[in-house]
This record gives structure tokens, C-alpha cells and sequence, in this order.
């Protein structure tokens, strides 16, 4: 290749790698709903077809594979999770509205107390800023955001419900886009090695996420935190967010402990608690049943969190590693992107190498 034709190259790159980002961030209205949809949907799918291991096989099509029944079961998980979640978070934003004014008034004697432990005038900003601090508004804004999240979640359900309608014809329409067996076989063998390492870091971060919001649920029950279920949950969703999430699910109860009791006591106790479980759970429980399974560096998942949560918000924390995962599975397919993934991954070794090598 001639220094002209690298250069041309090297500029389309530059340009559509450009072009991309700019659509990925005039288009987050429309495209994080369909991304959210789309992991709903993969969630759907693994939820069918693990009923249709459970059930009986009367109850299965002849092939054993997920039908009407196991994806109607699905659905109703699905549903029932988010009634549940539904519920669950607008009961307890009314009654965090409810108890604002006693934990202003606990954060007040908080401060004074300080203020007069302190040798040194170091909390006069602080003072200042409690002065100032209206918590009526923030909970309103919340109440707000609540409501404008359950408006994309009518959205999200809505392409989920096309998503399933159109799965049945996919495979044709694959046959038909890509007629020669070897570019089909590379586009099959990509989308089954995607929905695999997605279906399993679901499941996997689904259990470990439980695990952590139960036990913290108990150390919160003890402590007597308000909300303790709801921190659970809480915990539990934030901790589908790498690295990040883990740090903000032990703050957030650790910090309404300071403000519920005015004391340092629950809240170090809440603190060490939540911390050391989320410490136990995401560094020894998770990566034993991970294992090798998703092979990303973890340099990768960080730079990948930072990313897609700059562009897409805190969706786009939720969705930084099965975007990433579906993107190392898609570079070690082609040899002129596998180096990418080389990068991207753990530690070279790529387990996608034999299928890529019919390209």
C-alpha cells in the first residue's frame, strides 16, 4: 500500500470514527432506549430459554426449544420485576419527602457539633453550604427524573415488544443479507459468541448483585437504616455499573446513616459493612464464577465505563461492557480489526480466533 492510499486510509478512519461519535451523541434520545431494549431483550431470551430447561418436555416444542409458554414466563418476570421496582421507588421517594425535614434537622445538630469539636474554623463553608441547603427541591427533581424515566421505560417496552414480534424471521433475513455460507457462518458465529458472554456476565452479575444487595439488606436492618429495602435495590442496580457503582451503592446508605442518627457510629458501621461486602463479592465471589468468560482487560472496563458513560449518562454505564463485549467479539472475527481486540482483551488470547480465521 502506497504512503497516498495509507494516508486516505488513515483519514476515512479518523472521519467516520468521528461521523460516529457525533451520531451516538445527537441520537442518545432515540439510540439508549433501543440499546436499553436490547439488552431486555437478550434478558428475555436467556429468561425462555432457562424455563424451557426447567419445564417439562410436554410442555416443549419437538426441537426443545423456547416457545410461546417460556417466553410468555419471561415476559411476566420481566414485568413483575419492574412493577416491583416501580413501586417500590416512588413509595419510598414519597416518603424520603416526608422525612426531609427531620433529616435536615439531624445534619444541622451534625454540623454544630463538629463546629464546636473543631479547634480550627474549617467548617464554615460547610455550614454555609448546609445553611443554603434546600432538600425539598432535590427530592422534587428526583420525583421528576423518576417520572421522566418511567416515560423511556414505555419506550424501551414498546421496541421490546417489536424486537420479539420480528426474532422469528431473523434468520431468514441473515440468509437472505448474506447468501455466501462462509460470510454467514462468520455473522452467525459473532452474534452466538455475543449473546453467549452477554447471557452469562447477566446472569453472573445478576446472582453477585443479589447476593450483595440481601446481605448489605441485613447489615442495613441491623444498623436500622429507613429504606433498608429500598437501599437493597438500590445497591443491587448500581452495582451492574463497573468499579463505580460499587463505591456510590456504599455511600448513598452509609450517608443517610450520618444524617438519620447524627452520630459517626451507624455510619462507619454501614460503611465498613456495605464496603467490605461489596469488597468480598466483587473481588474473590465474581471473578472465580466470571473466570475467562468475557476475557476484558480491566483497564478496558474502565476506559469503557468513562466513555459510553460521557456520551450516553448513567445508561451508558450500564451498557459499557456488553457494548464492549459485542465489539472484542466482532474485531477478533476480522483479521484486519483483530489486533483491536487483542487490546481490548484480558490477555491476548482470543477464544474467537478459529472462527475469525475462515474470513
Amino acid at each position: 500500500m502506497s504512503i497516498d492510499s495509507r494516508a486516505i486510509s488513515t483519514s476515512l478512519i479518523i472521519l467516520a470514527t468521528i461521523g460516529i461519535f457525533y451520531v451516538l451523541v445527537v441520537g442518545q434520545t432515540f439510540l439508549v432506549p433501543l440499546a436499553v431494549a436490547l439488552m431486555i431483550w437478550y434478558v428475555i431470551n436467556a429468561l425462555s430459554r432457562t424455563f424451557a430447561r426447567l419445564l417439562p418436555a410436554k410442555f416443549l416444542s419437538e426441537k426443545n426449544t423456547p416457545n410461546w409458554l417460556t417466553l410468555l414466563l419471561a415476559l411476566l418476570s420481566i414485568g413483575l420485576f419492574f412493577s416491583l421496582a416501580i413501586d417500590m421507588v416512588s413509595s419510598n421517594i414519597t416518603a424520603v419527602r416526608a422525612a426531609a425535614p427531620a433529616y435536615k434537622a439531624n445534619l444541622d445538630t451534625l454540623i454544630a457539633k463538629l463546629s464546636a469539636n473543631s479547634q480550627y474554623n474549617i467548617l464554615e463553608n460547610v455550614q454555609l453550604a448546609v445553611a443554603n441547603l434546600k432538600i425539598t427541591p432535590i427530592i422534587q427533581t428526583l420525583a421528576s427524573t423518576f417520572t421522566n424515566m418511567i416515560g423511556n421505560i414505555s419506550i424501551v417496552l414498546f421496541y421490546v415488544m417489536f424486537m420479539l414480534l420480528e426474532q422469528s424471521t431473523f434468520q431468514k433475513k441473515i440468509q437472505s443479507i448474506f447468501p455466501d455460507q462462509n460470510q454467514r457462518g462468520s455473522i452467525m458465529s459473532i452474534l452466538s459468541h455475543a449473546q453467549e458472554d452477554i447471557q452469562t456476565y447477566l446472569w453472573i452479575k445478576t446472582l453477585t448483585s443479589t447476593i450483595t444487595g440481601m446481605v448489605s439488606y441485613g447489615v442495613l436492618l441491623l444498623v436500622g437504616v429507613d429504606f433498608a429495602g429500598f437501599w437493597a435495590f438500590t445497591i443491587f442496580m448500581l452495582n451492574f455499573i463497573p468499579t463505580i457503582g460499587s463505591i456510590i451503592a456504599t455511600l448513598f446508605p452509609a450517608l443517610l446513616a450520618l444524617i438519620q442518627f447524627d452520630t459517626i457510629g451507624p455510619f462507619l458501621v454501614v460503611l465498613i459493612g456495605v464496603g467490605a461486602i461489596q469488597v468480598v463479592v466483587g473481588n474473590f465471589l465474581e471473578p472465580k464464577l466470571m473466570g475467562n468468560s468475557l476475557n476484558l482487560s480491566p483497564f478496558v472496563v474502565m476506559m469503557s465505563l468513562t466513555l459510553w458513560g460521557s456520551i450516553w449518562g448513567i445508561a451508558g454505564m450500564f451498557l459499557s461492557v456488553p457494548i464492549t463485549v459485542m465489539l472484542l467479539i466482532a474485531f477478533a472475527h476480522f483479521e484486519k480489526t483483530r489486533y483491536i481486540a487483542i487490546l481490548l482483551s484480558g490477555d491476548g488470547d482470543l477464544k474467537f480466533v478459529d472462527h475469525a480465521d475462515h474470513q
